[in-house]
């Protein structure tokens, strides 16, 4: 552990490595004779904080300007600090996934890591001054990998500027516990919870026992006002009685319990032989927005269990995959949309909600946006829950599967239109051969591919796939330019449904890319792969992974293209028409939609009007996360910062770095010139 001043610390001696060292060494960088950078002077550059991971209201946007279309090509990389929490899935262990974005408040960088530890550094230098290790147990067979997307931050105005734990930094680890640290040390606040802890698992059904195990923590707390909001990550497929889906919220000084949500109190209960069965899940796995201007909070939440059969919950499981609109103070619902019916695709909804102001018949709107594994956008009105944009409810398909009531309908927007295809035709087939696009044709022609047909025992091809459509990183927002950023996945995934009474027990341990849900005690099991082509590429025409520029006020798509390249999906460099399959949001700041999240171990810049590519640099790692941004002083640089360690379950590239990026010091080489 430690930092590195150093602009290419890693090493490969791949072939593809070099390959890839190759092609950055060619790449146009921009000319190292450029005229210096103007900026203004150190009083007009205050600093600017970064005090949740998806930003201010979920719009990943920064109003910081020094490095924009005309700098950005000039940014080198200004320190790299390992953490040192990476590990592979094997022998049965969980491996990694380095997803969370830093927070920046009071001139330090706070990160957390897959493990769950917290660590504060310096933010200009990268030095590190503190951490602070929960113990989760990195024994873990139950998962194949462990996560944390990020921690939260909150200042007691009440307590004096000296008093310990005044700032707090509010960590919901792995292992569903909610710490609350002393932001100048690392030390847990005694005076919250027990000792500075919580079990949220506590007062949860079904949370106990052997369940106990399958109830995690992911996403980072929603901080609003006094209090303390989370909700929980739950294995939906495995069971249908598994733990509820409880949002709760905690007294940021105490920890004392204020209100707790249950989000499927409506859902009839069904019987199997005799024993009555309870669905659980229709957990909030997803990051929680608050809007502290109305005192709301807005939960996007997942599916009902189990995942693919929803015979022991009949109907359209009310708060489960929706938008629910809560009172902060009291955890009631104001309103609620539901984007799918009696979920049976894993369509949890994923993004954290951005919240925005639109015009509508010259005045101004609150307004909410919610992104969706669908590829979906939708808008409400903040307050009341009503659509900016007309929604449909269209006929999908019938289940043929006994003892299962698909819902009749399903939910689309007719604007924006949709940034992902609904379905697949055998014309739609790819390969890379020939023989290939003939294998991947034959399959499209026997198994179910319409948008929504329900999982069935012949299969069926779930396009937009478990992936996405969009994902956790969130969208970027432009206020000025009223421009919606956000990327999407091309890729699917096939569903089939077994009788349970026939999956055999070597049928549930790891293999390979396929993965099997005993839904218990459900009558069906349901075993789901990618769907790729018999050279292991997908039978979906590229590009498999894209990015879109949205104009909120009309609704209309401004432009798009791919995102990234499948180079460590293939095995060779890949073509850019073909995209990449990626994980991580868009940062915008300085008229620029700046991201990484795909396979190929890049960051990239793209020009927000037009979406051309102006920037992009090579990590040590993919980076299957969000980038962020602030200034630690006044007068300082702004850093870009993003966190490449690379995801485990789509196999890229492994890493614990957290690389930051600035322009170059004043009075240096081509640097700021007074």
């Amino acid at each position: 552990m430690g930092s590195q001043n150093a602009r290419m610390p890693w090493r490969g001696a791949s072939v593809l490595g070099l390959l890839s060292l190759l092609f950055w060494i060619l790449a146009p960088t921009g000319a190292t004779d450029a005229a210096p950078i103007r900026m203004p002077s150190p009083e007009s550059r205050p600093a600017m904080s970064w005090s949740h991971p998806d930003g201010e209201g979920g719009r990943h946007h920064s109003a910081l300007w020094d490095i924009n279309v005309g700098t950005v090509d000039r940014l080198e990389v200004a320190w790299i600090y390992r953490t040192g929490d990476v590990s592979a899935h094997e022998g049965g262990r969980a491996g990694t996934s380095f997803a969370s974005t830093p927070i920046a408040v009071d001139g330090r960088l706070f990160i957390s890591t897959p493990y769950s530890r917290v660590i504060a550094l310096d933010g200009e230098t990268g030095r590190e001054i503190w951490t602070f290790d929960p113990g989760i147990d990195r024994s873990d067979r139950v998962h194949t990998m462990v996560t944390n997307r990020g921690i939260s931050t909150w200042s007691d105005p009440g307590a004096p500027q000296t008093a310990p734990c005044r700032r707090r930094i509010f960590l919901a680890s792995f292992d569903a516990r909610l710490f609350a640290l002393d932001a100048e040390d690392g030390t847990p606040c005694r005076d919250f919870g027990s000792e500075g802890v919580l079990d949220l698992a506590r007062g949860i059904a079904r949370a106990d026992g052997e369940q106990r195990g399958h109830y995690k923590q992911t996403a980072p707390p929603a901080v609003i006002g006094d209090r303390v909001i989370v909700g929980s990550s739950i294995f939906d497929g495995r069971a249908v009685e598994a733990p509820s889906g409880a949002v709760q919220a905690f007294d940021a000084r105490t920890g004392e319990t204020l209100w707790r949500w249950e989000p499927l109190i409506d859902v009839d209960r069904r019987s199997a032989e005799g024993v009555a069965i309870t669905a659980g899940a229709a957990n909030t796995w997803a990051t929680i927005t608050p809007d502290p201007e109305h005192d709301l909070v807005f939960v996007p939440t997942g599916s009902a269990s189990p995942d693919s059969w929803g015979g022991f919950r009949p109907g359209d499981n009310r708060y489960a995959n929706s938008l629910v609109a809560l009172d902060a103070g009291t955890g009631q619902v104001v309103w609620h949309f539901q984007a799918v019916h009696h979920d049976l695709w894993d369509y949890d909804l994923p993004t954290p909600p951005a919240l925005l102001e639109l015009e509508r018949d010259g005045r101004t709107v609150p307004a909410v946006a919610l992104a969706t594994k669908m590829g979906f956008l939708f808008f409400f009105h903040r307050l009341t829950g009503e659509p900016l944009f007309p929604i449909e409810e269209r006929p999908v398909p019938a289940s043929r599967v006994p003892g299962e009531r698909a819902s009749p309908t399903q939910p689309f927007p007719v604007k924006p239109a949709p940034l992902h295809p609904r379905g697949l035709t055998p014309d739609d087939a790819w390969g890379l051969t020939p023989l290939d696009r003939a294998a991947c044709r034959r399959a499209i022609e026997d198994l179910d591919t319409e948008m929504y047909a329900p999982p069935s025992r012949r299969g069926t091809v779930t396009y937009p796939g478990p992936l996405g459509g969009m994902e956790w990183g969130g969208l970027g927002y432009d206020p000025e330019r009223r421009l919606l950023i956000t990327n999407t996945n091309r890729v699917a995934a096939v569903t089939r449904l077994v009788p349970a009474a026939e999956v055999k027990p070597e049928m549930l341990e790891s293999s390979g890319k396929t993965a099997v849900a005993l839904q218990a005690p459900a009558p069906w099991a349901a075993v789901r792969e990618p769907f790729f082509s018999p050279v292991s590429l997908p039978c979906t025409p590229p590009p498999w992974g894209m990015i879109h520029a949205v104009d909120v006020t009309t609704g209309e798509l401004v432009w798009e293209g791919p995102l990234g390249t499948a180079s460590d999906l293939a095995g060779v460099p890949t073509p850019r028409a073909w995209g990449s399959p990626n994980l991580g949001g868009p940062l915008v700041t300085g008229g620029l939609a700046i991201i990484a999240g795909t396979m190929d171990r890049r960051i990239r810049a793209l020009e927000l009007e037009t979406g051309e590519e102006v920037w992009e640099a090579s990590l040590p790692a993919s980076a299957q996360s969000t980038p962020m941004t602030f200034r630690p002083r006044r007068g300082g640089r702004q850093f870009l910062v993003v966190n490449a360690g690379g995801h485990v379950g789509i196999r890229s590239k492994l890493g614990d770095f957290v690389v930051a990026f600035a322009l170059p010091e004043p009075g240096a080489a081509g640097g700021e010139d007074r």
